[in-house]
């Protein structure tokens, strides 16, 4: 008998879709800097920094930030129902918090955190989600509307299922984007429609540039079915104005696109003429409902300033589908049983915080506004630091936990990653990171060339390199590249800042 000895699956064999795409923020740097970091477990002092700082990912409690002790406290208490039987909880958790998962508990399967739940999610706190946005947007909001997710890109994935039906089917989306999206949309055979933001704009969306691609589109014989909007931008960080929001809306109706409002960040905005408005409560505000525009909003336990990233807690509404269509996704989500109970829990803790009055609010207050201030000083120290920079532009910070700063390198550096086979800003953030152990997202990541992503980092109680004074060696490290380009001809002019 002959044996095929053939590798049953090869990396040519595999579905050709997932080659194509390409994730950056766990992408080579990210593994590289994975490598070094294995390199200085093993051989303590080989290099010129005591550990990797990875500022590529949203992942805010990794960098310090600490958790919320309302949540926390909560969530033990739900996986643990036994302690609310013993003295002791009393001394360790506030009634607060004991109150609150009393009450969940009681609405879990089997009043525990470890059964299979409805796929659409637990009612009951659908209904705390439902009953928080309505408070945010002084609208209505229906928990049979409210989809509980494992983070907002699962919840992102199953709309990107329902939408699209082949290749003939578009998705707008902003450039600079966040690369779930075009992952997403090519893993589910669609095609990307990309729009341009606006840089000198501020990175704003300008609707006439929307239109362009809408219609080039449909002439190259694509039906764009949906818009995706980003608000507070990733990785941008500029916050929509009212009036363009409006704008969008409008344009959305009447070109009869599916709204698709990543709103992740909405907790995250630090200008205080800015403010986040929901595309629910703009639309509704034009006197708009179910029946005039579909908006389909994405928000997480990940970003704000829960920072719960790990936990994969999120949620979706849907408004202007069909009863029918509600029906199909719930087929859809069936598919993987049910979201993970801590995510549903922290999602309905993120929409239904403690209120004035209770127990716990001053010090969940205190939290909140510690950690909203310290990355309010981070994004304008940041800020501020790049623009000072001869050789480097960046746009006001408004919202969300990235700096995108622009990188004017010369034609000698540019001609040195060209011979590498990689882009400028690939090529920046490579010594970046050998110089400084600073791992940071390169721009082509998010097709925009020439830009780097850093994210806004927190303070750290162990080893405290991001503290008032580590914080100012993070930037001059990054500095320190751009002096080091200079003895290589790289770049003419530097600017040096003392923080």
């Amino acid at each position: 008998m002959s044996y095929n000895k053939t590798a049953s699956i090869t990396a040519e064999t595999i579905n050709p879709k997932v080659k194509i795409f390409d994730y950056e923020p766990c992408g080579e740097i990210a593994k590289y800097a994975e490598r070094l970091q294995e390199e200085m477990d093993n051989n303590p002092g080989s290099r010129p920094f005591p550990e990797i700082i990875y500022c590529n990912l949203g992942n805010p409690q990794a960098l310090g930030q600490r958790p919320i002790t309302f949540f926390r406290e909560v969530l033990s208490l739900c996986d643990n129902p036994a302690l609310l039987h013993r003295d002791e909880a009393r001394k360790l958790f506030s009634p607060c918090a004991i109150k609150r998962a009393r009450r969940i508990i009681e609405s879990l399967p089997g009043r525990d955190s470890g059964p299979y739940t409805n796929s659409q999610g637990i009612r009951s706190l659908r209904r705390a989600v439902a009953d928080g946005i309505a408070a945010r947007d002084g609208f209505p909001s229906r928990p049979e509307d409210i989809f509980l997710t494992d983070g907002a890109s699962s919840a992102i994935n199953l709309t990107m299922q329902i939408l699209i039906r082949s290749q003939e089917d578009g998705i707008l989306c902003p450039l600079p984007e966040y690369p779930l999206y075009s992952a997403s949309i090519i893993l589910h055979g669609g095609t990307m429609v990309p729009y341009n933001l606006s840089e000198d704009g501020d990175w704003g969306l300008e609707i006439f540039e929307v239109k362009r691609c809408l219609e080039e589109a449909r002439i190259a014989g694509l039906t764009v079915r949906a818009m995706v909007i980003i608000n507070p931008g990733n990785p941008t960080g500029q916050v929509l104005s009212l009036t363009n929001q409006e704008e969008i809306v409008e344009f959305c109706r009447k070109e009869g696109l599916v709204m698709l409002a990543d709103e992740v960040y909405q907790d995250n905005v630090y200008v205080k003429d800015k403010k986040f408005h929901s595309f629910k409560k703009v639309a509704r505000s034009l006197g708009y409902n179910e029946n005039d525009i579909s908006i389909v909003s994405f928000h997480s336990v990940s970003m704000g300033y829960y920072g719960e990233c790990g936990r994969r807690g999120g949620y979706m509404e849907i408004c202007g589908f069909g009863d029918d269509v509600i029906g199909e996704i719930c087929k859809v989500a069936s598919v993987t049983l049910c979201p993970n109970i801590s995510g549903q829990i922290l999602t309905s803790l993120m929409m239904d915080p403690p209120k004035i009055g209770d127990d716990c609010f001053e010090t969940f207050l205190a939290e909140k506004d510690d950690i909203h201030s310290s990355l309010v000083k981070r994004a304008k120290t940041l800020e501020d630091a790049f623009s000072s920079l001869e050789g480097m532009t960046c746009n006001r910070i408004e919202g969300a936990i990235y700096v995108f700063p622009r990188i004017h390198l010369p034609p000698a550096a540019i001609k040195a990653a060209k011979a590498e086979g990689v882009p400028p800003d690939t090529f920046y953030a490579c010594r970046l990171l050998d110089a400084t152990g600073i791992a940071v997202v390169p721009g082509s990541g998010f097709h925009q060339v020439s830009h780097f992503s850093i994210k806004l980092v927190q303070r750290r109680e162990k080893k405290n390199p991001l503290t008032s004074r580590g914080f100012s060696i993070l930037l001059l490290l990054v500095l320190y590249v751009y002096v080091h380009m200079v003895s290589c001809g790289f770049l003419a002019v530097v600017v040096f800042i003392f923080l």
